[in-house]
């Protein structure tokens, strides 16, 4: 996906004409304009020079992103417009100033001008032009951008307050001119009358106000980027690095992956490496949102623009520039916001008809008031009202404004959503499987249980333990050996050791054999008693595995290993149902052990035995009941994150299963599922809010500036009016957006069940072991086998088809006995292949 700086764009009609543009670009597969950050995504083969031609000859301007600044310098989310926007309102209410007291003071409520004005009609009616024609130049940049729309048969909004404060003065101007001979004629009378009929200081209003209107939606919209702005801002800029044994300080871009470099308490890593020398705490909030420390040794891996609380450290780079963890989650939120969401097209919809409606209502209403006897200055009022009133910018930041506020409480909690579609979805999930290992569980076995016997102590135990399980392989041994690390324990010297394949291990100290491994293998060597066998039956229906030992024949206890649970899986589960999902549990593990965990951490079914590429099959099954979440951490699950309608890896998962999924927790923990929900809920709840006040706005705005009501209620809406409200639409939209900082997204009082969660989940059909082989003709490639596959399995009794394309062939795998074969020719033969056996 490239990115590109779009310049020139107003309003929602200049995005959408923006991206109609772009999209008609041979090799554009899609684009999605942002007017928040004035940025654009494009996806596909198009050439950069094509794409920005393609905007030029739209009547904007267009740039490669990254081309005029260094990526993470923050200086693309810099708030330039707000200090230019600020000059233009302090010149253009110095001018207007005198211009409102002689037009409003003087003529509604009679306050005194100076002696030369009196009676001297056309000389106020000059007073009154220069400073609007003042503030219109000041302001020219509406006309210019205006104008251009309308050369380019794209109206936007800069259109609709041109023309309102354009014809306003032109108006005006020609009232003016009548006045000059009404004057040389000796009629006061018609002077005074036409008086009434000047607009000048409409002109200057409307520009002004929307100029107000502006500044503030820059200061807020500037507020939305705050959290991608703390990001890039926490990136070092420098770094101390040791080359030909002396230490050198330099900028952060010359560091190279396998340079050395060191980092003193108080400061902030350059690059994300890995600690060759030292202990520390350091600060990792900034990544993850974790607020205590992480103690880091030898070997531990450190990121970018965390702080290095309290040791000195020497670290290896290993990862610099773009590729560091900060660069990533800088990426993933200007992603996020570069992209639309789903529930944005229904305002682009109606962005791309709504300013040539506007312009039409507005003659629509000139004419009518014109056809009922007003006066043009009267019907030329409410036309101009109309003009003025509409507001396309706040339906074209509805979304795009909640989205990166959103995206950004995300990533400061240490949740990153890679597109605003994964923002958008993610709120109406209705079940969530999680994969238990490393995802409910901490991944990596840990001594639960020591239970000794006879004469032999817990640390007897534990030390005849680690002596002989240091010498051998096994993840179960490493669990062990790491427990009696931390009690600080010297193995006991062993000698003749001996791993036997599936049995156990072997060994001697002291002159006595060892033995250790499962029940059935210390049976050959010791007696067991029942007290003991009872106690490992009980320990394993709870999902632990009880590892016993004996020494010179006798046994002398059993230590039992678990994937340990994390401690916050059980409230995090917890708290999915809260809301309404359900919970299932994928796992490879037997069924005992696999209800043993579920049961402990409170899931609502559990399904185990699934290969690892049973998964994906088993995502989708659940899809048949609603939209689904798969929460993972390895590469086998890649396929289930793609599969889900919501793929969400836990950081400290591997690399294919974060590029694979569309939420990445940075902190592993199950607990960011659901504050993940809730953020995307609050998001969405705010976007209604936006789109409902954006269109509640137009659709009683423009009938009351049109005059609709004036019968009814006798409202009646002068112009600068209506471009003060105009002004504060967009406002409220971007300020509501800002609400979303304060969402509270960990506290479950707040997680309440959505209105479509389901009941109850269906028993999944289970592979009755039903399989068809189709004799396929004309496929000649992998294309050919994907276009067969898909066609296949869009029939409920398939399971699965997989094609060959050299013999063939597709064998599908059933859940029920083959009942659509004539209807299967069809779809096959509607792909360009035929069914022939």
């Amino acid at each position: 996906m490239e990115q590109y700086n779009v310049t020139g764009m107003s309003c929602a009609a200049c995005s959408a004409r923006v991206e109609k543009a772009v999209r008609a670009v041979p090799g554009v597969e899609s684009c999605a304009v942002s007017l928040l950050t004035n940025s654009m995504s494009v996806e596909g083969s198009a050439r950069n020079e094509e794409v920005i031609k393609a905007v030029e000859n739209a009547g904007y301007g267009a740039s490669v992103k990254g081309e005029e600044s260094s990526a993470g310098d923050g200086n693309s989310l810099e708030d330039r417009e707000t200090p230019l926007l600020k000059k233009r309102l302090i010149a253009s209410l110095i001018l207007l100033l005198p211009l409102m007291y002689m037009s409003m003071g003087h003529m509604m409520w009679g306050w005194p001008l100076p002696v030369f004005f009196e009676g001297n009609h056309v000389a106020m009616g000059l007073a009154e032009l220069l400073p609007a024609a003042m503030v219109m130049v000041i302001n020219q940049r509406f006309f210019i951008n205006g104008a251009k729309g309308l050369i380019h048969r794209s109206p936007n909004m800069d259109t609709l307050v041109a023309m309102g404060s354009g014809v306003s003065f032109l108006w005006s101007v020609y009232v003016l001119f009548r006045m000059t001979g009404a004057a040389a004629q000796g009629n006061e009378e018609l002077c005074e009358k036409l008086m009434m009929d000047l607009y000048f200081e409409s002109a200057a209003m409307i520009v002004t106000l929307i100029t107000v209107g502006k500044m503030l939606e820059a200061r807020s919209k500037g507020k939305t980027t705050d959290a991608l702005k703390g990001l890039m801002k926490l990136s070092p800029k420098t770094a101390v690095v040791i080359r030909n044994g002396n230490e050198e300080k330099v900028g952060v871009e010359k560091v190279r992956v396998g340079d050395i470099f060191v980092v003193r308490p108080g400061e902030s890593i350059p690059v994300d490496g890995t600690v060759i020398e030292g202990e520390s705490a350091v600060d990792e909030s900034a990544l993850t949102g974790e607020s205590v420390p992480a103690d880091k040794i030898v070997g531990s891996e450190v990121s970018a623009a965390t702080i290095n609380r309290s040791g000195f450290l020497k670290c290896k780079a290993v990862k610099v520039g773009e590729d560091t963890a900060i660069s990533q989650i800088i990426k993933m939120v200007s992603d996020a916001a570069a992209t639309k969401a789903p529930i944005a097209k229904i305002a682009d919809r109606v962005s791309g008809i709504f300013v040539p409606a506007v312009i039409g209502i507005a003659a629509l209403t000139l004419v009518i008031w014109l056809a009922v006897g007003q006066s043009a200055g009267y019907a030329l009022a409410r036309a101009i009202s109309v003009l003025v009133i509409s507001c396309p910018c706040a339906l074209g930041l509805a979304t795009p404004v909640a989205i990166m506020v959103g995206s950004g409480v995300g990533a400061k909690n240490g949740i990153l959503f890679k597109t605003a579609s994964s923002l958008e979805t993610t709120g109406r999930v209705q079940i969530a499987v999680l994969d238990k290992t490393g995802t409910i569980t901490k991944g990596e076995p840990a001594v639960t249980d020591i239970v000794p016997r006879g004469t032999f102590t817990e640390e007897q135990l534990l030390k005849t333990a680690y002596g002989l399980e240091i010498k051998s392989e096994h993840p179960l041994a490493g669990a062990v050996c790491r427990y009696a690390e931390e009690k600080g324990m010297r193995p006991d010297e062993v000698e003749g050791f001996e791993a036997l394949a599936g049995s156990g291990l072997r060994g001697i100290c002291h002159g006595r054999e060892l033995s250790a491994g499962s029940i059935r293998f210390i049976e050959t060597v010791a007696k067991v008693d029942d007290d003991v066998s009872q106690t490992a039956d009980r320990l394993s229906e709870e999902g632990k595995t009880p590892l016993l030992f004996a020494a010179g024949g006798e046994l002398i206890g059993l230590i039992a290993v678990a994937d340990v649970i994390k401690e916050d899986s059980p409230e995090a589960i917890e708290n999915l149902k809260k809301m309404g999902v359900k919970v299932v549990m994928l796992t490879g593990d037997n069924e005992k052990t696999a209800k043993a965990i579920g049961a402990q951490v409170g899931v609502d079914k559990v399904i185990a035995g699934v290969l690892p590429g049973g998964k994906e099959s088993v995502v989708r099954k659940l899809q048949k009941q609603g939209r689904v979440a798969m929460v993972g951490d390895g590469i086998n699950d890649a396929p289930a994150l793609t599969r889900a309608d919501i793929g969400i890896a836990v950081g400290a998962g591997t690399d294919v299963a974060i590029d694979a999924a569309d939420v990445v927790l940075m902190k592993s923990s199950l607990r960011d599922v659901p504050a993940a929900i809730q953020l995307s809920r609050g998001t969405i709840r705010n976007i209604h809010e936006n789109l409902f006040w954006a269109f509640i706005y137009n659709v009683i705005g423009i009938p009351l500036a049109a005059g609709a009501y004036i019968k009814l209620f006798g409202w009646e809406l002068k112009p600068m009016f209506g471009a003060a409200a105009m002004s504060l639409s967009s406002f409220c939209v971007v300020t509501n957006a800002l609400r979303l900082n304060f969402l509270k997204i960990y506290d479950r009082e707040k997680y309440r069940p959505a209105k479509d969660s389901l009941s109850e989940l269906e028993e999944l059909s289970a592979d009755r072991g039903f399989s068809h082989t189709l004799k396929i003709k004309g496929m000649m490639c992998h294309h050919c086998e994907a276009a067969v596959k898909s066609a296949l399995e869009a029939f409920e009794e398939v399971e699965e088809v997989t094609a060959d394309f050299e013999k063939g062939t597709a064998v599908m795998k059933l859940n029920a006995p083959l009942s659509h074969l004539e209807e299967m020719k069809k779809a096959v033969k509607d792909k360009g292949y035929r069914i022939v056996k």
